[in-house]
């Protein structure tokens, strides 16, 4: 999750790392006290969005119009001042730095999803930077993606970028063009598959389990090496959910997007001085091509090209299974720094939510975490929890699998983890 420039409020991510034992007793943050929380959204609301926006918008204004609109993406904001000073923005677009004009697609995407059709069909026309251009087309996208619309899509793409295909930001676009809506509802591969394949390989596992609409929550699970699953002391399956939506729900290929699916590297845990994430340790993840020294823990076969050897920490079942890849693609691209880890935003933001009470992030895998208002402890913490689960049996690196079960419209189920790892544990024994 990346920095939000709410000027005076926040602090710039920083991580040191933490030890493998942690007290629950020393977590605290004075970000979640009632009044804080008051002055927090006073402030955001009246001076870095409302008295901004008020503003002329020219050289002097313009950064602080792209940090408000970073505000409104992450908590989700609509009013009237919002809307007078996105039409501010459409209006000089063509003089707006790209930070700015990146910063005003993410919010108007994940905060307006039809208000602003007609200027987004207009500005498509001439917009030349590859990432924007994916943004603006993905926004058109969502409102119809019929046939005909694709197809539209695909002549410009094709008209304003000749060499697309070596542009990998509008090479996944493209495919995401055409293949989203069939791989949304089609099957996974054998999940029985996954188990026994990092169990045979010994690699220790964290599975973030989703669905293709991420506005309803995950279920985590963990496999050690030796191919258990970590239970409680009563032997049951141990869960934590887990939110791997986005403020905006960009696709994975788009800087703050929703977390993409495939495989990260676990680098370990650490704690952040960020006061959004907040203070419960994380777990540090790495994908492929965005740290490379780092996201191997075996061997690696040099005579094999990258992406052979991200598909070989799969079993030959999913290999050809492209969702995998996702991970692999967006660190190709360019995004960087999405770990697992708890937040300390008030999750009344989102209060008519289907995630309600998780709260979204900028890219991350987000545990909910219930604050003591008054004190700032945690009530309760699935990320402190997740946590110690993973760091309770040896070893604290391996990989996290972030895998779409299927596209139904419902939070993923105890039930249905629970299923599968029986079902695994079963066929083990025969």
């Amino acid at each position: 999750m990346k920095k939000i420039l709410l000027i005076g409020l926040l602090t710039v991510v920083m991580t040191i790392v933490a030890e493998a034992q942690f007290s629950r007793d020393d977590i605290n943050s004075e970000f979640v006290l009632y009044q804080r929380r008051l002055d927090f959204d006073k402030y955001m609301r009246e001076k870095t969005i409302n008295a901004v926006f008020a503003q002329p918008l020219d050289s002097t204004t313009e950064e602080k119009y792209a940090e408000a609109c970073e505000a409104i993406s992450q908590f989700l904001l609509h009013s009237p001042e919002i809307e007078n000073g996105f039409s501010k923005m459409f209006a000089a677009y063509q003089n707006l730095e790209t930070i700015s004009r990146r910063a005003l697609l993410e919010a108007v995407y994940g905060v307006y999803p039809f208000a602003y059709t007609r200027q987004i069909t207009e500005k498509i026309q001439t917009e030349a930077h590859p990432k924007l251009f994916a943004m603006m087309a993905l926004y058109l996208y969502r409102i119809d993606h019929s046939t005909a619309r694709i197809a539209q899509l695909r002549k410009l793409l094709a008209e304003k970028f000749p060499a697309y295909l070596q542009e990998p930001v509008l090479h996944e676009l493209d495919q995401y063009l055409l293949t989203h809506q069939q791989l949304a509802g089609g099957a996974t591969p054998s999940i029985s598959d996954l188990f026994l394949y990092q169990k045979q390989h010994h690699y220790k596992t964290i599975y973030s389990f989703q669905r293709w609409n991420r506005n309803y929550p995950g279920l985590v699970i963990i496999q050690n090496a030796d191919g258990s699953f970590v239970k409680d002391s009563t032997g049951k399956l141990m869960q934590f959910r887990q939110l791997a939506r986005s403020a905006s729900d960009l696709p994975y290929f788009i800087t703050n997007g929703s977390t993409p699916q495939g495989i990260f590297s676990i680098q370990g845990t650490a704690v952040s001085a960020n006061l959004i994430i907040g203070p419960t340790p994380n777990i540090q993840l790495v994908m492929p091509n965005e740290a490379d020294s780092l996201f191997w823990h075996g061997a690696y076969d040099s005579t094999q090209s990258p992406v052979d050897n991200y598909l070989g920490l799969l079993p030959p079942s999913w290999r050809n299974y492209t969702p995998m890849t996702e991970s692999f693609q967006a660190g190709k691209i360019g995004r960087t720094e999405i770990i697992a880890h708890g937040t300390t935003i008030d999750p009344e933001y989102f209060k008519d939510k289907p995630y309600y009470p998780l709260t979204p992030t900028m890219g991350c895998l987000c545990a909910p975490e219930n604050w003591n208002i008054f004190n700032g402890k945690f009530i309760s913490s699935e990320q402190f929890d997740l946590v110690k689960a993973f760091t309770s049996t040896p070893e604290h690196r391996g990989y996290l699998f972030v895998i779409n079960l299927d596209n139904q419209l419902r939070a993923v189920s105890r039930e249905e983890l629970e299923k599968m790892v029986a079902d695994f544990e079963a066929a083990q024994k025969k």
